[in-house]
């Protein structure tokens, strides 16, 4: 059912997603006193700035017909069904992250949160791509796929050296 929502919408959503992605790595940042921890976390927040701008530079060379519905969609039953889709991930909401810190005990909580933040990402991610069109765009959400899954690495390489 995806495929019935707009290109643009989608790319929106994922904006959303770094954005909250770079609230969540600067309080976390800010919240740790582990300095490698520290030095990861400004890091991918960082990396966060950089993934925004790709997907604002894939939203911004859609052409007109991607900004347009779809299908007609009189109740906006489409909408809501990409906002569901969307609210099932950890950061889709400034107030998701909000909540989710509020939650972060220690150091190895806020590295779990990282992670959970970083697979729903990728899987979202995978979830754009498939609705992209277009070699360039597809590979360029491939690539940021694979920076998330490198995130994801590190995170977890980090959360075993803590055990």
């Amino acid at each position: 059912m995806l495929f019935n929502f707009n290109a643009a919408e989608i790319f929106d959503v994922a904006i959303k997603i770094e954005e909250n992605g770079k609230k969540f790595y600067d309080a976390a940042t800010q919240m740790v006193d582990n300095k490698e921890v520290k030095e990861l976390f400004a890091d991918l927040g960082a990396q966060e700035i950089e993934h925004k701008a790709k997907f604002k530079a894939l939203r911004d060379e859609l052409p007109a017909s991607a900004s347009t519905p779809t299908v007609f969609d009189a109740n906006n039953e489409l909408d809501a069904y990409l906002k569901a889709m969307a609210d099932q991930h950890v950061f889709v909401t400034s107030e998701g992250v909000d909540k989710q810190l509020a939650a972060v005990k220690d150091v190895r909580s806020a590295i779990k949160l990282a992670m959970t933040f970083e697979k729903d990402s990728i899987i979202f991610f995978l979830t754009v791509q498939d609705a992209t069109e277009g070699h360039k765009g597809k590979s360029m959400i491939n690539a940021l796929v694979k920076e998330e899954q490198e995130h994801l690495r590190r995170l977890a390489l980090h959360l075993s050296k803590l055990r």
